[in-house]
């Protein structure tokens, strides 16, 4: 979620720095900054009560006797705003209630916040907890809608039930065959999960507007047909405000159980996400990081709020490695490393990594600013990389032999050139690759003759 919180983390982390360097703290200081986090939460859409609670709470706690007689204020007060802000966006991870046969998770929210993307994002995600799910298609009034989930699904390995399925030779009989309403393809849907033993069922619904009386009647429906065990409600995180208002209405109507944030990579501002839990008292549960299906991660109050003040946020770093990377390779690495032959097939190798991991900015987002030595090192030597630069190195690697991976030593002008053409890029490009390239080594170097600062430093390496 590198994007989302950006500006309100640079924003909030400059307030702060004011107070750091200070041996005690008057309640001007506090004021002070507080202020300026006030209006960095305006400026992102925060919902203005949640602002006032929000900082009236920070105030109280700042200038507590334990805060004005530490040896740290400043940090104390960093201490304080973090607790705050985790609670703010939830308190707690908040996993799924699931129950039932099949357990029935269904999926709300107003036209284009992504809910069909999220519920095959969402089946993947139990799929790989070894759950069989079967997802139900119950948009049928968006061209388009239910091939849209039939092509992502079986990207994924996941099955299907819309108005077009007669499970009857299974011995169910379907009674959405026959009609497109939502209500009864829900309704056939649920049989047919049952018929096929399946563990959930996902319920993707119509985009509608809260203000939709029809529509949302439509929803209760479906949710009393189907009973559901979870109420996910999917909001944009680009939305704002909006998406507060629509949440509420939502909530009173469905009994709303949790929220799934998508475009969480996006630049988003972040107002929603700050909101919707405080205003409902209901958890933020996912978030959609990125385009891919595997881009779904359980949202994390504490890691968020670690982020947004520049904590960083290693365990998800950690996790993310963990399921892109065998602990083979990650030993091969290590010894590389110790000994100072990283190459630049390892270099491409890493790159690939990156890409599963969510790519350079999202990795960097989790690293502290402060904390880790070479992090600060680390971030001012990739700020200028994007991910085109990285697709860039990777085609000049890929044009070079296998000799030439192992020893860069050896690639001369005319070695540069050919590369070059190679990759359709041009020489400059190829210097500006293994200038990186040398840099990086240098900094890898200084860790390589102590393995316990390394794994202490780089352990999602």
């Amino acid at each position: 979620m590198a994007g989302m919180f950006n500006q309100l983390g640079e924003k909030i982390q400059g307030a702060f720095k004011k107070l750091s360097g200070k041996g005690k703290l008057t309640e001007k200081d506090i004021d002070e900054a507080l202020r300026e986090i006030r209006m960095a939460l305006l400026e992102a859409d925060v919902n203005f009560k949640v602002v006032k609670s929000f900082l009236a709470e920070i105030k109280e706690l700042s200038m507590g006797e334990e805060v004005q007689k530490s040896l740290t204020p400043g940090q104390q007060v960093i201490k304080i705003v973090n607790s705050q802000l985790t609670k703010l966006l939830g308190g707690k991870t908040t996993d799924l209630k699931l129950s039932g046969n099949p357990a029935v998770i269904l999926l709300a929210g107003v036209q284009g916040s992504g809910k069909t993307t999220s519920a095959v994002k969402l089946a993947f995600f139990l799929k790989e907890k070894n759950k069989k799910v079967l997802l139900a298609a119950c948009d049928t009034y968006r061209a388009a809608a239910v091939e849209q989930l039939r092509t992502l699904a079986q990207s994924v390995g996941v099955e299907v039930y819309s108005a077009e399925d007669d499970f009857s030779g299974g011995g169910v009989a379907s009674t959405a065959s026959t009609t497109s309403e939502p209500v009864q393809i829900a309704k056939a849907a649920l049989s047919a999960a049952k018929a096929r033993a399946c563990d959930i069922l996902i319920i993707d619904t119509a985009g509608r507007q809260h203000v939709d009386d029809i529509l949302m009647e439509e929803i209760t429906q479906i949710a009393k047909v189907s009973n559901p065990c979870e109420v996910l409600f999917v909001t944009d995180c680009m939305m704002g405000q909006s998406a507060v208002d629509s949440a509420k209405a939502f909530d009173e109507k469905l009994s709303v159980t949790g929220f799934i944030l998508t475009k969480a990579d996006s630049d988003s501002r972040g107002g929603a996400a700050l909101s919707v839990s405080y205003i409902t008292g209901k958890p933020i549960k996912f978030a959609g990081t990125g385009e891919k299906t595997e881009n779904f991660e359980v949202f994390h109050p504490d890691r968020m709020a670690g982020r947004i003040l520049g904590m960083g946020d290693m365990l998800t770093l950690i996790e993310r490695a963990e399921k892109t990377a065998d602990a083979e390779s990650a030993m091969k690495l290590a010894k590389k490393l110790t000994k100072n032959e990283f190459t630049l097939e390892d270099y491409l190798e890493q790159m690939e990594q990156m890409e599963q991991m969510g790519g350079i900015g999202e990795i960097l987002s989790g690293l502290p600013g402060a904390g880790i030595p070479g992090a600060n090192k680390l971030k001012n030597l990739s700020a200028s990389v994007d991910e085109k630069q990285l697709l860039h190195s990777k085609a000049i690697i890929q044009s070079m032999t296998p000799k030439e991976r192992r020893d860069p030593n050896i690639i001369n002008a005319s070695r540069r050139r050919r590369i070059a053409a190679g990759s359709g890029l041009t020489v400059t490009d190829v210097n500006r690759l293994l200038n990186s390239f040398t840099q990086m080594k240098k900094m890898m170097k200084q860790f390589s003759g102590n393995k316990r600062k390394m794994r202490k430093n780089f352990p999602f390496m």
